[in-house]
């Protein structure tokens, strides 16, 4: 064989043997995800809804939505042992309104949207308290989009609402807010 016909084999080998390298790690890091982290592992959680955004309002109420939601590796087969907190702030021009947190008690994520749920812990709202509220996100990479489980009622919420439950993202994030990110679940079933 002459020295360029080596040179290639030896270079199409070496690609081949890394190609399949990449692939093996790939598969190897999608499986460790779904099997959840033991002691000491830094493996990637199952699930997370993270960021800050503000709503569009043309009458320009201040609606704030503020996420910090978790579903840790070794919890992959059961979205309901998320944890973290959510809460959300309306005011409108004149200073009306009222704030609210919940802490998370679902999250189950698709690609980019976000499906999460919580029982109101702390909020200056009257009768607010202990009911549980169903936020979806979609993160876009651009103008985000918001939807609530109260969107179609005038109360806020319900003690009966299930868990992981809320509507279509309806709302549009003001411009220049909205920093949500959205970790996909994959989960080991």
């Amino acid at each position: 064989m002459n020295r360029r016909t080596k040179t290639a084999v030896l270079g199409a080998a070496l690609l081949l043997t890394a190609g399949a390298a990449g692939s093996a790690t790939a598969g190897d890091e999608r499986q460790d995800a779904r099997q959840g982290a033991t002691a000491g592992d830094e493996r990637r959680e199952a699930a997370a809804l993270t960021g800050t955004a503000k709503l569009y309002r043309v009458a320009g109420d201040d609606i704030t939505f503020t996420f910090d939601a978790h579903l840790a590796a070794k919890n992959t087969d059961d979205p309901m042992k998320a944890t973290g907190t959510f809460q959300w702030s309306h005011y409108s021009l004149d200073g009306e309104g009222g704030w609210a947190k919940a802490k998370v008690d679902c999250l189950v994520t698709g690609g980019k949207v976000a499906v999460v749920s919580g029982v109101v812990t702390d909020t200056d709202l009257d009768g607010v308290e202990g009911i549980r509220v169903g936020i979806t996100v979609h993160d876009t990479g651009g103008l985000d989009r918001l939807g609530y489980s109260w969107a179609a009622s005038e109360d806020l919420g319900t003690k009966d609402l299930p868990k992981c439950v809320s509507s279509a993202p309806f709302e549009r994030v003001k411009k220049g807010t909205g920093d949500f990110r959205v970790v996909p679940w994959q989960p080991g079933f």
